[in-house]
């Protein structure tokens, strides 16, 4: 039967996104997770633009650093679920020398020894940020699911060992995150809701000995948040600026570039930590629930990459880095808005830096390679 000119035209019209949607198959791409983090980006390096002073400088920097982060994004999404797991053990173990390393030769910068410059400085701790999930999910990818007591010990140990020497640089939000991220795994594996609630039981102790082995700033950071206005120009400002900030952007905000708080510079760290209370102040609650909107739909494809995925050890990886993404977003505007402690937790893709932008989109690599790379089941 010949074709209609309105079905000629629609077929002409729609060519080019049919040929766009197979570019990116080719090139392992999942279509929606890209968009999703493009927007994310975008409304970041918007609101960035204001946050650092209107410096085009500072704003091609991060735009070269997002170009690098989205090039490796790509590079990763080639490397298929089966060379990813196969190299897992040998990349873990790398990192746990080179967080040794940091200890001993590591360089020191504000107070705290986390770098090590082979040519190019940078942090061990972030690339740990992938090793310990795919650690964990390639030890339980081929062993009962849900594991066992003993295989849970034994994948405790391994989330554990890098979590204590990151902790001991001292960084101890990073090195509660990437616990998190093991812990999320083992979750996922289906462990027990009693053993789940051990577990927790067990934790609060540890708190109390963990209470003892933080450093006096961070004890005050805790102190902090139960009452900030105990030290309102010392150990409680941030929050107390920041909170101010986002109070006064009420519904529609004050304006791009307009905020007063972050434009008079009353808000610290405006363009890293909080550059959240930034979002709040100029665009107001409309404009935090957009960031927050759409990174619920990053969230919500990657889970959806999860539960598509064929085999344990993609599903647990998958799942992990999806939720640890989530982890860190609440943990930044909790912290921002008052109701955690202060962290030092940037808000992913959106505060300035480099280093944790290029890991988070490795991770966003291997969920496209996850998606691209799986098995389809005959129908």
């Amino acid at each position: 039967m010949p074709l209609s000119d309105t079905q000629r035209f629609l077929a002409t019209k729609s060519a080019p996104l049919s040929d766009f949607a197979l570019l990116l198959r080719r090139l392992h791409v999942d279509g929606p997770l890209l968009v999703g983090l493009a927007l994310v980006c975008g409304l970041g390096l918007f609101v960035l633009y204001s946050a650092v002073g209107e410096s085009n400088r500072l704003l091609v920097n991060q735009a070269v650093r997002l170009g690098v982060a989205f090039a490796t994004m790509f590079i990763v999404a080639q490397l298929s679920p089966d060379f990813l797991r196969r190299w897992t053990p040998l990349g873990y173990s790398v990192g746990l020398v080179l967080l040794v390393l940091v200890l001993s030769v590591g360089e020191v910068g504000q107070g705290a020894r986390r770098w090590l410059d082979v040519g190019v400085r940078f942090q061990p701790s972030e690339a740990m940020k992938l090793g310990v999930p795919m650690m964990a999910a390639w030890f339980l990818h081929d062993r009962q699911i849900p594991p066992r007591t003993g295989q849970i010990a034994l994948v405790a140990i391994m989330i554990v060992v890098p979590a204590v020497l990151i902790a001991m640089q001292p960084d101890l939000g990073t090195a509660l995150l990437i616990a998190a991220s093991g812990i999320v795994v083992i979750v996922l594996a289906g462990m027990s809701f009693r053993l789940l609630a051990g577990l927790g039981i067990a934790a609060i102790p540890g708190a109390f000995g963990l209470w003892n082995l933080m450093q006096d700033y961070q004890k005050q950071r805790v102190l902090t948040l139960l009452d900030p206005d105990s030290d309102p120009l010392g150990a409680g400002y941030n929050i107390i600026q920041s909170k101010i900030a986002i109070g006064s952007g009420g519904l529609f905000g004050k304006g791009w570039t307009n905020g007063s708080q972050a434009q008079l510079e009353f808000l610290p760290e405006r363009d890293t930590d909080f550059i959240f209370a930034v979002l709040g102040e100029e665009f107001g609650l409309l404009g935090a629930l957009t960031l927050l909107t759409l990174y619920m739909f990053v969230i919500g494809r990657g889970l959806y990459i999860a539960v598509q995925a064929h085999d344990t050890y993609s599903r647990l990886l998958a799942g992990s880095i999806s939720l640890t993404f989530m982890v860190y977003v609440f943990v930044n505007t909790a912290m921002v808005t008052g109701l955690v402690p202060v962290v030092g937790i940037p808000l992913p893709l959106v505060s300035f830096g480099g280093t944790s932008m290029v890991t988070l989109m490795a991770g966003f690599g291997i969920l496209m390679s996850i998606h691209s790379h799986r098995k389809l089941l005959p129908h």
